[in-house]
């Protein structure tokens, strides 16, 4: 049943309340023998094949220089079961402490770059950098994702998303349209 809903005037930064539904992330980064963690709210796909992921990193972040210096990351998912370790991640910074050991994280080679998998993750994508020509400007990075893995169970994960104002929501319920979608699509 459509509904048209009643509307108020919103402060245009309370905006991301509405458009950043896409799951936390942690970033984890390598560079000049140091390592570190970043949590990550903003993040978009942006080509299918080859698979490009842009996001942004605030050059006052402290894996600002790492993931610039050594043009790779990767793009670790959790899940709920990690919502301590995130917020906790996202509040401290790399530059005092090592993440990984602060909060318990099991910090794993990757296959094809030199920063850590965290192997408590769902799934691991691991990236190298595709494009800098925004970072100047923007701070945005576009990341080819070079090797993905995720687990195989659940299928669906739950994953934390954040809203603004320390309020996360949990992904939910799914609702499939596949059947409706021609075999070509899929």
């Amino acid at each position: 049943m459509k509904r048209n809903f009643k509307k108020e005037n919103l402060p245009v930064e309370k905006i991301r309340r509405y458009l950043e539904p896409g799951p936390i992330v942690l970033v984890s980064s390598a560079w000049n023998g140091r390592r570190n963690i970043m949590t990550m709210g903003w993040h978009t796909v942006m080509e299918f094949s080859p698979s490009l992921v842009g996001c942004i990193i605030s050059s006052g972040n402290h894996s600002f220089e790492m993931v610039r210096r050594s043009a790779e990351c990767v793009i670790n998912l959790p899940t709920t079961a990690l919502t301590d370790q995130v917020i906790g991640i996202g509040n401290t910074s790399g530059a005092e402490i090592d993440k990984f050991d602060h909060f318990g994280l099991t910090a794993e080679d990757a296959k094809k770059v030199k920063a850590p998998l965290i192997s408590e993750c769902y799934a691991n994508f691991e990236c190298r950098l595709a494009d800098d020509s925004l970072v100047d400007k923007y701070n945005f990075f576009i990341w080819e994702v070079i090797k993905a893995q995720a687990a195989l169970s659940p299928k669906y994960p739950q994953t934390l998303h954040y809203t603004g104002d320390g309020v996360f929501m949990v992904s939910g319920k799914i609702i499939s349209r596949r059947r409706r979608f021609l075999p070509e699509m899929l």
